[in-house]
């Protein structure tokens, strides 16, 4: 995730350059007979306006890189790396970058019915978000990986995994109650601290003394508003770094596990097997075999 992440930098550092308003720019990255995927990059900040806009097609967004809140008439939430958006056609959003600038997604848009033909079921999409968890690492660190141009999964294979996630995860979803805005403030910024320094050992209490807040009601409020906790928040986004760097297919397990942030590769074997449901070499094999 690493490219994805300095190419976000550089674009909000250009922008900073050239004096210029912040905005999204849109890449299509491949599409088929009622599926299209793009790459969407906002750099977008604090001083920029919210903009507003219609979803036009059903869409499932995967957060790669950044942070925005993303608010519909019912409800608001804070898209985090490794959270899904979904979208309705006809259904009114605003996007903003209150608390960080820029962000970075992979968005999949989808025909209703060919969704429907290729889940085998309607897109009701109860939420508008769900957060990183681990019945969503696989697809997410394909996705990346193929953004970064690691071959494996082609995109239609993506564009059928993320219709078929996101017909389970969002027809099933509780819809939670807005949360406070200064809550939402907090957990951004804390959240692009993470992101950041993913592999260090972040505890709890720096990360609620940078918040001001008691480590109890620090870890209530980001579990409250991210959907996890910060140690899950921060183990997914090492291990989803690590699964992108073996599907390079040019580094030593242990090398990985170490530089990963694990202190021995036993406990990363164990710890990415339970994320991902394979060890990190039959991981890397079936990237490779595809």
């Amino acid at each position: 995730m690493a490219k994805i992440a300095v190419e976000l930098r550089e674009a909000l550092q250009a922008k900073r350059r050239n004096g210029a308003s912040g905005g999204a720019t849109s890449r299509i990255l491949g599409e088929g007979d009622g599926w299209r995927v793009a790459d969407i990059l906002c750099t977008s900040g604090p001083d920029d306006r919210p903009f507003e806009e219609r979803h036009a097609m059903l869409s499932v967004s995967l957060v790669a890189a950044g942070t925005f809140q993303y608010r519909t008439a019912k409800h608001g939430q804070l898209m985090a790396p490794g959270s899904i958006l979904f979208g309705r056609p006809g259904m009114a959003y605003e996007c903003a970058h209150e608390h960080g600038s820029g962000d970075r997604c992979i968005a999949f848009f989808f025909e209703p019915d060919w969704f429907e033909r290729a889940t085998g079921t309607a897109p009701r999409f109860l939420t508008s978000r769900v957060p990183p968890m681990r019945e969503t690492s696989s697809l997410i660190a394909n996705a990346c990986a193929k953004l970064e141009g690691i071959d494996g999964a082609s995109w239609e294979e993506l564009a059928v995994m993320a219709a078929a996630r996101g017909a389970q995860l969002a027809n099933e979803a509780n819809v939670d109650a807005q949360p406070p805005a200064n809550a939402v403030a907090k957990v951004a910024r804390a959240v692009r601290i993470i992101e950041r320094h993913a592999d260090a050992a972040l505890s709890l209490d720096s990360l609620a003394a940078d918040a001001r807040l008691s480590p109890y009601h620090f870890l209530r409020t980001f579990a409250r508003v991210a959907g996890i906790t910060p140690h899950q928040f921060a183990l997914r986004q090492r291990l989803r770094a690590a699964a992108m760097r073996l599907a390079q297919g040019d580094e030593r397990v242990l090398d990985v596990a170490l530089d990963s942030g694990f202190g021995d590769l036993s406990n990363f074997t164990r710890t990415f097997r339970a994320e991902f449901g394979a060890s990190p070499r039959a991981w890397r094999d079936g990237i490779m075999a595809r």
